[in-house]
């Protein structure tokens, strides 16, 4: 029998191929692109390995034949919010264990999942859809208030976010999404509407969480640090944090009934929030396992491999994992993201050398190889590799992480014409 993956996150594929593996499954990526998993197949060898099939996955009828080729398919797995809706559809078509595709397409629309939550009385504030241009400031101030946020209903990677805090910034930033947007009468650039929200007062986390027929368990929660900049981007993460118990079960409570307000009742979620003075208010929901090295920071605390309850939930069974004891048995984990300081050409990184000797069983975790283009930097697309490090409480973990990580840094070349 075979299980197969609709691309795939950049890192967890080797884990996923010894889950499927485990289950008696050969494991068969299809992707567009395989560079994105250079590091996965370098590591992913022997009777773990992962065959890869090349094939465009923005193609549904050159998937949907790569899919047929597949002797006795079982399963299909997506963890990316992409292909989340084409993964579902061909699922239901194939005859699949899968969401329901209509629940998925929800969860794609992040203006439709906070209109969705605010009915509930799951969520303070509501979206409004605005136009990308600087003349609907009026209608955010009037509709939202200041501070808000801007973002694309389909956004990823935090692209196409703006957090503004006066009418000034509120305008400026309209007025640079119009650009994005191509302008009037140009080729829409946003992935997705524009809408505005209320911005949510304090720290931020994600509860990475398992469900199954409409049950929810929470895994842990994940600390979240974000630049300063206007176009906020995750700098760095730990895992677990260390929340008082009354506290993490009434954000097992809260996260529960959100995912079941969405219609979210299968599979992993990883569903960012910020715990504001009144308690948890949603970020966003995204209806896969945690990306980055968040899963691997799972796997090493929880001192289990999460993926096979991917594994699960793709052949259609109840995951062991959530009956499973969940006492912390490994260490903590902390991440940090390794960002160029400006577009151009990668050509290494300087440092890496010297990471063995920190503390902290440190690793690095390349994203991008030299001679790759970076021509992003503000948001996660100028993420050219993490450092992960280890300690036995999250705290320490994210000391070391941060303090490896700053002797770490990208070698660029101007791309020519700058």
């Amino acid at each position: 029998m075979t299980v197969a993956a609709l691309e795939a996150l950049s890192f967890g594929l080797g884990r996923t191929a010894r889950a499927a593996h485990a289950a008696g499954h050969r494991f068969v990526l299809l992707t567009g692109d395989r560079s994105v998993y250079r590091h996965e197949l370098a590591t992913a060898r022997g009777a773990y390995g992962v065959d890869v099939i090349d094939v465009d996955t923005f193609d549904p009828d050159a998937v949907r034949g790569a899919l047929a080729s597949l002797p006795d398919l079982a399963g299909l797995i997506n963890t990316t919010d992409t292909w989340s809706v084409p993964a579902a559809d061909l699922a239901q078509e194939l005859g699949l264990p899968g969401p329901d595709p209509e629940a998925v397409k929800l969860l794609r629309d992040k203006a439709r999942v906070r209109r969705t939550l605010h009915r509930a009385g799951l969520s303070a504030g509501t979206a409004v859809e605005v136009e990308p241009r600087p003349e609907s400031a009026e209608l955010v101030r009037e509709a939202v208030g200041l501070p808000a946020v801007l973002k694309v209903s389909a956004g990823t990677s935090s692209r196409d976010v703006w957090i503004v805090h006066d009418y000034e910034g509120l305008r400026a930033a309209l007025g640079e999404a119009e650009a994005r947007a191509g302008g009037a009468g140009g080729a829409s650039g946003l992935n997705g509407s524009l809408f505005a929200e209320p911005f949510l007062a304090g720290p931020l986390y994600s509860a990475e969480t398992l469900s199954w027929e409409g049950r929810t368990r929470l895994l842990g929660v994940l600390s979240r640090q974000t630049s300063r900049r206007p176009a906020v981007r995750e700098e760095a993460a730990a895992f677990p944090v260390a929340l008082p118990p009354a506290e993490l079960t009434a954000i097992e409570r809260w996260v529960g009934d959100v995912l079941a307000a969405a219609g979210h009742d299968q599979g992993f979620a990883h569903v960012e929030f910020v715990l504001t003075r009144s308690g948890p208010e949603l970020v966003e929901i995204n209806r896969r396992i945690g990306g980055a090295l968040v899963a691997e920071a799972m796997c090493r605390t929880l001192d289990v491999n999460v993926y096979e309850a991917l594994v699960d939930v793709a052949l259609g069974r109840r995951p062991r994992l959530l009956d499973a004891p969940l006492r912390p048995a490994g260490p903590a984990v902390a991440f940090v993201l390794v960002y160029a300081d400006e577009p151009g050409v990668l050509e290494g990184w300087a440092g890496l050398d010297g990471l063995n000797a920190f503390p902290g069983e440190v690793s690095w975790y390349p994203v991008r190889a030299p001679g790759d283009a970076v021509p992003h930097v503000g948001d996660q697309r100028g993420c050219t590799g993490m450092v992960l490090a280890e300690a036995p409480t999250a705290e320490l973990a994210q000391h070391r992480a941060w303090s490896a990580a700053t002797t770490v840094r990208p070698v660029m070349k101007a791309t020519e014409g700058r």
